[in-house]
């Protein structure tokens, strides 16, 4: 009999163990035994690690995406809504840094992760970066020929390089304290008036 909350128990080692170990230096024998399971009961929720990896992506991202739909629905202007998602991606990253390894950096060793397993929740976070910026320009407060896809790549490159590189820097600093730089050099080229 399958226990519903095992693979979220799975989940969880996983993260803390390609976090620790690296990806494809860490054995499922690894997650089973930071989980407190047999390695055995591992293969009942999930084919391979990779399965593992794909999973704790789309589950991660899509709660991601959603925790920040709901934060900043109640953001009226646009500027403001862009400046508390910058807060919000960084500061998610920031509380939980284990997460923060896996993402940043183990999900890129060296295969195609996001032209496959994750496409569709990468474009569910540009979506809700696009509809924002969609927002500002038929609002008039964003620049009337703004490519907004060209822009909303540009803000998300510029929040996943600094996490990256707060990440392989060791997190030597608070990230949250860049969120407002990274937040006005992007407002500075989108706005109307660039203010």
């Amino acid at each position: 009999m399958r226990d519903p909350e095992k693979p979220q128990q799975i989940i969880e080692a996983a993260i803390r163990v390609f976090a620790r170990n690296g990806y494809y230096s860490s054995r499922v024998s690894d997650i089973a035994r930071e989980a407190g399971i047999a390695s055995g009961t591992i293969y009942l929720y999930f084919k391979t690690k990779e399965e593992i990896l794909v999973t704790l992506f789309r589950e991660k991202m899509a709660a991601f995406v959603a925790y920040l739909r709901r934060e900043i629905a109640q953001v009226p202007e646009p500027e403001a809504r862009l400046r508390r998602l910058v807060l919000l991606h960084f500061t998610v990253l920031e509380q939980n840094p284990a997460l923060a390894e896996v993402v940043q950096v183990e999900l890129r060793q060296g295969h195609k992760f996001f032209r496959g397993a994750s496409a569709h929740e990468v474009s569910a976070y540009f979506e809700l970066i696009g509809s924002i910026l969609e927002e500002g320009v038929a609002g008039g407060r964003f620049a009337p020929d703004l490519p907004v896809k060209v822009a909303t790549k540009m803000l998300f490159g510029a929040m996943d390089q600094v996490a990256t590189s707060w990440v392989l820097g060791k997190r030597g600093y608070r990230l949250v304290d860049a969120a407002d730089a990274v937040a006005t050099i992007f407002l500075k080229g989108v706005t109307r008036n660039g203010v």
